[in-house]
């Protein structure tokens, strides 16, 4: 028993550990590479302002169409690295920003419903339930060829619920054989259960997949 508890130890401090340096790195991207583009961008539309020739009109208008597109790519690796709103607001919130995101990235609606009063969750339990929504909804996006995803929050006093359904083509758990999709659903059992929660997976095919997570308040 105390070597599983000093492995779950070891295991959180190495998440903790990579959590910290991921949130730098999202922070790095935000205010210094996509400031250092949004000023270029600036310069370039002030210089098409004042060109002359039609084709250099055309060629600036390109390139800062690339630029905004760039700044784009960025704000979302950067809030798929780490949502500022998860430390801010809190775990609902940032669920809600990264959907705004990840539905205009991939076209797939998730329509979200909360029940029950919210409650503040440590931040390291709530960056890890993000972290599992956020591989739910990647693998949705990669294997479930579907356009619309439900996602239920349900606060209770003791526990949070969180249920996610793609009503995709599914698959069979015992028979699946793509390696980094088994890891990807390893991984998210893992970081439930060293937040004391679950992750249940089940899926059907022609059904879809659910997946339901339950976190100790």
């Amino acid at each position: 028993m105390d070597v599983l508890k000093s492995k779950q130890q070891v295991s959180t401090y190495i998440i903790h550990s990579q959590e910290e340096e991921i949130k730098r790195i999202a922070f790095e991207l935000h205010e210094g590479v996509g400031q250092n583009l949004y000023s270029i961008l600036t310069g370039l539309q002030f210089v098409e302002s004042a060109a002359q020739e039609p084709h250099m009109k055309n060629y600036l208008r390109e390139m800062e169409s690339l630029i905004e597109k760039t700044i784009q790519e960025i704000r979302l690796l950067s809030v798929e690295l780490h949502p500022p709103a998860l430390t801010t607001l809190g775990l609902l919130p940032a669920i809600k920003s990264y959907i705004k995101l990840y539905t205009s990235t991939f076209g797939i609606l998730v329509e979200l419903e909360s029940t029950g009063k919210e409650n503040s969750i440590p931040e390291r339990n709530s960056i890890a339930v993000f972290r599992v929504c956020q591989e739910a909804l990647t693998n949705i996006a990669k294997y479930a060829d579907t356009s619309n995803v439900k996602m239920n929050f349900i606060w209770n006093n003791d526990e949070l619920k969180i249920t996610i359904h793609d009503f995709g083509k599914g698959f069979k758990l015992e028979e699946h054989d793509d390696h980094h999709h088994s890891s990807g659903l390893a991984a998210m059992k893992e970081r439930m259960l060293l937040t004391g929660g679950k992750c249940i997976i089940s899926s059907k095919i022609g059904e879809g997949t659910s997946i339901d997570l339950s976190l100790p308040l």
